[in-house]
């Protein structure tokens, strides 16, 4: 009997929620650390963590990329909350980013901070590299302090030629082109700028990268171990408010988001949820593995597994995937 993979993106979809949930499904471990150790003697610049965690009580797997460099917008405060210098009115959920997580480590190292990675693209690559900052760090004295960063921008034939030299299969290699191509176009369309022009900042394209091939290399794995003839997503399911990011402050679904479920046909549902529930990643890789967005009208669980969001809202992001037959 044919088995499915059904993702279900009730509660949103990005690219680490995605990984947690098909290493929880059964994806082999081993072949992805084997595949990001390449990775980091390649490129460098991150490192990772998977653990299991709980949300809303339930366990659910995590993956986390831990990048050498601060990436401000992990930081749930400054997503949505108010920052008086910047003089942008931002948005209505100004959480903390408290977790309760209940770590089984892979690596030596303690990181609990969100990353939201799709939000680093940028196509004003013509500008001074050397970039100021003011961003708020801390919580409790809120002080501004300036940062005086020097970084690199990658094109998306950059990304391409570091998929390239990762050490995985030819299948999930396609299959992360394919997904970051996903991302450039709609990028590309909303910025009204050519793909070759569309360039990933560094901190952000490390993030991505790392996500899109550990997604890449886990769905394949479970499609081949599986028999897998047909990817079931039925729709992504996004918030409301606004989110802050390299751009500014933008309209949740983002306009990446948005465009990408335009041009790649992929159903979209806008709740009253106050948060960014989908990323562009996550909706980038449902675009790319999607094949139907129709359940059976019955079907047994062979298996299943729960990824875990880091962002801490009011309902709690996760991934859930399914092996039915």
């Amino acid at each position: 009997m044919a088995r499915k993979l059904y993702i279900e993106c009730n509660t949103g979809i990005s690219g680490d929620m995605v990984v947690a949930s098909l290493l929880d499904l059964g994806a082999d471990r081993e072949v992805l650390e084997e595949v990001l150790e390449s990775l980091i003697s390649k490129m460098g610049g991150f490192d990772y963590k998977i653990s299991q965690v709980t949300k809303a009580g339930i366990m659910a797997c995590d993956f986390d990329v831990i990048l050498d460099e601060d990436n401000h917008d992990h930081d749930m405060q400054y997503l949505y909350g108010h920052e008086k210098s910047s003089g942008i009115a931002e948005g209505t959920h100004g959480h903390t980013h408290s977790h309760d997580h209940s770590h089984d480590h892979s690596h030596s190292h303690d990181h609990t901070h969100e990353h939201s990675h799709e939000h680093e693209y940028t196509h004003d690559h013509t500008h001074s590299h050397s970039h100021d900052h003011n961003h708020d760090h801390s919580h409790e004295d809120h002080n501004h302090h300036d940062h005086d960063h020097h970084h690199v921008h990658r094109s998306l034939a950059d990304v391409i030629e570091i998929i390239n030299a990762a050490e995985m299969t030819a299948s999930a290699r396609e299959l992360a082109i394919r997904i970051f191509t996903i991302v450039a176009e709609a990028e590309s369309s909303v910025h009204g700028r050519s793909i070759d022009e569309i360039h990933f900042h560094e901190v952000g394209a490390i993030d991505s990268i790392v996500d899109i091939i550990a997604a890449s290399v886990c769905y394949d794995n479970i499609v081949k171990n599986n028999d897998i003839d047909e990817t079931i997503i039925t729709r992504l399911v996004d918030g409301t408010g606004t989110v802050r990011c390299q751009h500014g402050v933008l309209s949740v679904p983002v306009p990446a988001v948005l465009k990408i479920a335009e041009l790649q046909k992929v159903p979209l549902s806008i709740t009253s949820r106050q948060g960014e529930y989908v990323t562009p990643t996550g909706a980038a890789f449902a675009a790319a593995v999607m094949t139907t967005n129709s359940l059976p009208e019955s079907f047994r669980i062979v298996r299943s597994g729960v990824g875990a969001g880091k962002r801490e809202y009011e309902i709690p992001g996760m991934v859930r995937c399914m092996i039915v037959e």
